[in-house]
């Protein structure tokens, strides 16, 4: 129904066909460096506020003490007017942020932004989404249209069952929206062909965000994403997109000498590498497929051996590159033929 409802007033405002441009021009590798015009649309806008008006949690207020309910008042022309004043010198207001009690004991801190500030951030995410969809990898499924937890779960089954890969490094990484590093968001961002000045400093104004913690203090936060935001679920898989093509290209995407035709399998649907991985095997290369649901996710490898390298690798990896830690005591190599359920 969300799908369906999303696509309804897309159309309704006449987007689906531009967005549809956006994703095509990213397919192709396109650096965009006038979308504020696009953000700014009066179309756009419209679409942004009966995308929130929606979701329940349009009622609850951030600092200013306003909903979704104080916006409704508002004539279309003058929110359109409002937004706009708001991103063409934006400054955001401080974030509210509230604890939310998890099974284990420990609290998730939320962020809630003011009414007006997730309606710019749904104005920007409605334009970057389908640019960054077109160069997210296949088995990222976290916080993306038409994937959901079914997904990640039917690709780890497939993995299991079919390709009989039964080792598993499952890494969790420390912290992971508290210590997103905002330089290397920029220029990853950057090379997604997202190159609109205006905007990268909009985003970087956000991310900077002073944040009103539950006690009444005031925090200035130098990394991280705030969760409960808008934009925060998309930039944190911008941030681990890197990770995604970084593992595939261990062997998935690993070029061969010779350039072997892909064919489909019996039902017609998905494309055969069974030459690829022949020729690939008589390498020294690990194998190794990704499944990942935003910041959770699960490498299968054939060996135990494979499974070992690749674990010491990955945290070294996300060290060095993203400047993530892992969980050291939540972090393990798993053989599925022993674990017990």
């Amino acid at each position: 129904m969300t799908k369906q409802r999303k696509l309804r007033h897309s159309e309704y405002y006449d987007l689906q066909e531009c967005f549809d441009e956006l994703y095509a021009k990213s397919k192709d590798n396109y650096i965009f460096t006038n979308l504020m015009n696009l953000i700014k649309d009066e179309n756009n806008i419209k679409l942004a506020y009966r995308n929130i008006k929606r979701n329940s949690g349009s009622n609850t207020c951030g600092t200013d003490n306003r909903s979704i309910k104080d916006i409704e008042k508002l004539s279309a022309e003058k929110l359109v007017e409002i937004v706009r004043n708001k991103l063409e010198f934006y400054k955001p207001k401080p974030v509210r942020r509230v604890e939310i009690p998890k099974p284990n004991g420990k609290v998730r801190p939320l962020g809630i932004p003011t009414i007006i500030d997730r309606i710019v951030q749904q104005c920007i995410l409605q334009v970057l989404e389908p640019i960054c969809e077109a160069k997210f990898h296949e088995r990222n499924n976290g916080f993306r249209p038409n994937r959901s937890a079914e997904n990640a779960l039917a690709q780890c089954y497939k993995m299991i069952q079919k390709q009989n890969l039964h080792y598993v490094v499952d890494i969790d990484i420390k912290g992971f929206f508290d210590n997103v590093n905002h330089s290397k968001l920029i220029r990853q961002m950057w090379n997604l062909g997202i190159r609109d000045k205006q905007l990268i400093c909009i985003i970087k104004q956000m991310l900077k965000s002073p944040v009103v913690l539950p006690n009444g203090n005031t925090i200035y936060p130098n990394k991280g994403t705030p969760q409960g935001g808008i934009l925060s679920p998309l930039l944190a898989n911008i941030v681990l997109n890197e990770l995604d093509w970084w593992v595939s290209s261990q062997w998935e995407t690993m070029p061969t000498h010779k350039k072997y035709k892909l064919s489909k399998n019996r039902n017609g649907v998905s494309e055969c590498r069974s030459y690829i991985n022949m020729v690939l095997r008589s390498s020294n290369l690990k194998e190794m497929y990704i499944v990942r649901y935003a910041d959770d996710f699960k490498i299968f490898c054939r060996k135990r051996s494979d499974a070992d390298k690749v674990f010491i690798a990955v945290k070294k990896w996300l060290k060095d590159r993203l400047k993530l830690e892992i969980s050291e005591e939540k972090s393990k190599v798993v053989n599925l033929k022993k674990a017990l359920f």
